[in-house]
């Protein structure tokens, strides 16, 4: 498990010849490092002066939120993993033999299921690092102000995550012959995308604004 290494040893394997972990184990690292900053971020806040004097509505969504990322930090934890092994069906179908027409058009279908399972942990690992950038809102704005520039990697590590991971399902949906999946899985990536930029734009401002007070 590439997660139980050191992070010495990830990032060796990463510079290594194998094709694992590549792009899409990185990115689902990436977002849960944003996630694990913004964790950061409220137990630097939690029980601080300044967050005794919020208002209970933000003292609980900061709560809310909290528990929330903690999760995610968890899943896209996993999926630094799950994805080293997402194209594995494809490359079994291809594996399949293709002697007679009936043994052509299985593996072909298989192949293309294969594509369709391997943009899966992708395309999850996206929607995941979205919502850790909808959830990063509330630290942003009231999170402990000396801990302002954690906020702000946490955002460009998540959106880091996010398009990232929508690079390995935009190349696997290339392959996919079925429009009307192709369609369907272009139309979400679009959306993750361009909520994912607008969250990081907002986000940042408010950082900078922090910031430099």
């Amino acid at each position: 498990m590439f997660i139980k290494k050191s992070v010495e040893e990830y990032i060796a394997s990463v510079a290594s010849g194998d094709p694992t972990p590549g792009g899409g184990s990185v990115s689902a690292l990436a977002g849960s490092l944003g996630a694990a900053l913004t964790n950061m971020v409220n137990n630097l806040t939690v029980g601080k002066k300044a967050y005794e004097e919020l208002p209970d509505e933000v003292k609980e969504k900061i709560s809310n939120n909290a528990k929330e990322i903690e999760g995610l930090m968890e899943d896209l934890k996993n999926i630094v993993d799950e994805d080293t092994k997402a194209f594995d069906k494809v490359m079994e179908a291809f594996k399949l033999p293709k002697g007679t027409e009936e043994e052509k058009a299985i593996r072909s279908q298989a192949i293309q299921e294969g594509y369709k399972v391997a943009l899966e942990v992708p395309l999850r690992c996206a929607e995941k690092c979205l919502r850790v950038l909808e959830l990063q809102d509330v630290f942003a704005k009231y999170g402990n102000v000396n801990a302002i520039t954690d906020v702000g990697v946490g955002t460009l590590l998540a959106y880091v995550g996010l398009e990232g991971a929508l690079f390995n399902v935009t190349i696997n949906l290339g392959s996919i012959k079925d429009q009307e999946f192709k369609d369907k899985i272009a139309a979400k990536v679009d959306n993750i995308l361009n909520e994912g930029k607008r969250l990081k734009e907002d986000l940042l401002k408010v950082v900078y604004g922090r910031l430099l007070g």
